[in-house]
């Protein structure tokens, strides 16, 4: 596990199989602060545009993506009522 500065925050950067994964936390926990970082990623999943992306990327690097269970997700992307965390995803 190593890490990287960015504008003054530590960034912590995975290694896996050769492919590098950045901490969305840690770049969220940035912007408000680490309680919040939570929150920050929680809004940032409601959001339809963010949902088309992710199920785009899983659709084309993981062969065991869930699509019928994604199509519940993206049905209510966007809606006031939709809430979506880290561990539903």
């Amino acid at each position: 596990m190593a890490q990287i500065n960015v504008q003054n925050t530590k960034i912590t950067v995975l290694d896996i199989d050769n492919k590098d994964y950045i901490c969305l936390t840690d770049m969220a926990g940035a912007k408000e602060n680490d309680v919040r970082a939570a929150d920050v990623i929680k809004n940032w999943l409601r959001n339809r545009y963010t949902l088309e992306f992710l199920g785009t990327w899983e659709t084309i690097h993981n062969p065991g993506f869930k699509v019928v269970e994604f199509d519940h997700f993206r049905k209510e992307a966007g809606l006031p009522s939709f809430v979506l965390s880290c561990s539903e995803w």
